[in-house]
């Protein structure tokens, strides 16, 4: 029945999501047969890549493609999608853009994907498993630095071409798991643009003790970070602590970055540390 009958669920019935975050929560919220088409880009949950149509990229797609799908209602995230955003508000679509950067704010986004659909009490429970389960890392984090005398520094590269690192709620979740983010004065900066390392050597000068590498849409190669020039004398890379989390698992501002990802950064965390007691 469709949306605008007042009669039946007033919902939107049909939702284009061109970002992953969405995508997720709309299935824990058990609202996937509103989804009427994902970006390519979206891997999680696995059955949603198999079951719904790919309708764009992550920041370019034909607005055609988009339309095609007759949406009543697009979510997108971020700056980068501006210009699909603009054109689809042209063609007369309801498009609505997040643009979460933080653990508060991938949890607000929970929230307000919830009241879109019809669902706020259902992600108002979600969020508050959620929280649960970052109250639990925290402690688990404050033990950690207990148990080994303070936090180990960890240099977070999302991009190696060129380096780039800070990414906020990355930088949040490193601190709450007891370790200390060495580019935590970047995490306020906005853009990718802004968080490049210019200079590969002030990695060196920071001194990490762990390199967690989360390369967007490639495989971290550990090899490559050895052998930049003057990286030698990092503890990380003398010490070979270098780490891979997949870049799904974190590098997208939504469920599985305080789940999962927080989860894989935790190891990270735990290996570098029994390698120090050895």
């Amino acid at each position: 029945m469709s949306g605008g009958d007042l009669r039946g669920d007033p919902w939107p019935q049909r939702i284009a999501c061109l970002c992953t975050e969405a995508v997720e929560v709309l299935y824990a919220l058990g609202e996937a047969d509103r989804i009427a088409g994902i970006s390519g880009f979206t891997v999680r949950p696995p059955e949603a890549r198999r079951d719904k149509p790919k309708i764009s990229g992550f920041s370019s797609g034909k607005l055609e493609r988009i339309l095609a799908v007759e949406p009543d209602l697009v979510l997108a995230f971020s700056d980068l999608q501006a210009d699909m955003c603009r054109d689809l508000v042209r063609a007369g679509v309801e498009v609505h853009v997040f643009n979460q950067r933080s653990i508060a704010g991938i949890l607000r986004m929970i929230v307000t994907t919830g009241a879109l659909v019809g669902r706020a009490t259902e992600a108002q429970r979600l969020v508050d498993d959620l929280r649960r389960g970052l109250d639990d890392a925290r402690v688990r984090g404050e033990a950690r630095i207990a148990r080994h005398g303070g936090r180990l520094r960890v240099y977070f590269e999302e991009w190696d071409e060129p380096l780039i690192s800070g990414i906020r709620w990355v930088s949040e979740l490193i601190t709450l798991a007891g370790g200390e983010d060495v580019f935590a004065d970047f995490a306020t900066r906005h853009s990718a643009k802004e968080r490049r390392i210019e200079d590969p050597l002030t990695v060196v000068a920071r001194a990490p003790d762990i390199i967690i590498g989360s390369w967007c849409g490639k495989k971290f190669q550990p090899e490559h970070v050895r052998a930049r020039p003057g990286w030698a004398e990092v503890p990380a890379v003398a010490r070979d602590r270098l780490y891979e989390i997949k870049s799904p698992l974190i590098l997208a501002p939504g469920i599985a970055a305080l789940t999962d990802g927080l989860t894989a950064l935790e190891a990270c965390l735990d290996a570098a540390a029994a390698d120090q007691k050895r």
